[in-house]
């Protein structure tokens, strides 16, 4: 019961922590709970459908077809996030404003929805498929019943989620019209984070060149296997031992999506002289 109560709190609390961000980043947006419920849900359909094809997946592309596979989800959120962030950029003093006068009725923020539901979807495929790996590995390697294994998964699965509410309140808190820089900044690290995994992963497949294979290590300090190492992995894509491939990934998307940033926040002239007029 402990091993698979680790193991559902260990993978869901990353998939949590994202989905807790993006709640945050879409406050007061209506229709928000449906196309993050579409997204878990989607998530979990596509964790059983990896789960199922897995050894096919292994015997593709020369025995790298898990790590393609992963590194491709991995861009798809990073591109999904980008459109987020560049949508906000532009978007965000206008739903401000509409929300302090109609409160949680504001329809402008939907046309991002699909993107970060599409994030939430990435998310909880990529960690469920390892969830369902690991327990069906654990149930047919030992004589562990498989009502225990279910317990401990639903508690872990529980503790994960109280965690990832307690970062949803944490954020929420901020003052309205700090929240959408706050969740915008929060996004952006965690789509160079993305970046960096999907580098890391396609090295690890030797696809990619690694540019040094360990720049520095900091395990001792702040370990990847610690509960702390693990939500920061999951939230700006913390590596205690990077590679030069994985930093450079995640200094060029966050340079990349700062600069997108800067440039969609300027107002368009015609439209601020329209605006005048």
């Amino acid at each position: 019961m402990l091993v698979s109560l680790t193991i559902v709190f260990r993978e869901a609390m990353e998939a949590g922590l994202i989905v807790g961000i993006v709640l945050a980043a879409t406050q007061g947006v209506d229709a928000r709970g449906r196309w993050i419920a579409g997204g878990i849900a989607a998530g979990a359909a596509g964790a059983a459908l990896v789960a199922i094809f897995a050894a096919a997946l292994s015997d593709a592309f020369q025995g790298a077809g898990q790590e393609v596979f992963t590194a491709g989800i991995l861009g798809f959120a990073v591109l999904m996030l980008t459109w987020h962030i560049a949508w906000m950029a532009r978007h965000a003093r206008t739903m401000t404003a509409q929300l302090r006068q109609v409160g949680n009725q504001v329809r402008l923020g939907q046309r991002s929805l699909a993107a970060l539901a599409g994030v939430v979807a990435v998310a909880v495929m990529r960690e469920g498929s390892e969830v369902v790996l690991f327990l069906f590995g654990i149930a047919a390697g030992s004589n562990t019943a498989p009502l225990v294994l279910a317990g401990g998964g639903a508690l872990g699965l529980l503790l994960a989620g109280v965690l990832s509410w307690l970062l949803y309140r944490g954020l929420v808190v901020i003052p309205l019209r700090r929240l959408f820089s706050v969740t915008n900044g929060l996004i952006a690290l965690l789509a160079a984070g993305m970046a960096g995994q999907a580098a890391s992963v396609l090295h690890g497949a030797d696809l990619l060149p690694a540019w040094g294979e360990q720049l520095w290590d900091t395990s001792a300090i702040l370990s990847d296997d610690s509960l702390a190492g693990r939500s920061l992995h999951a939230l700006v894509g913390y590596s205690a031992q990077p590679s030069g491939i994985q930093l450079a990934a995640w200094l060029g998307t966050l340079l990349l999506l700062i600069l997108l940033t800067r440039f969609a926040s300027r107002p368009v002239v015609g439209s601020a002289a329209l605006a005048r007029s």
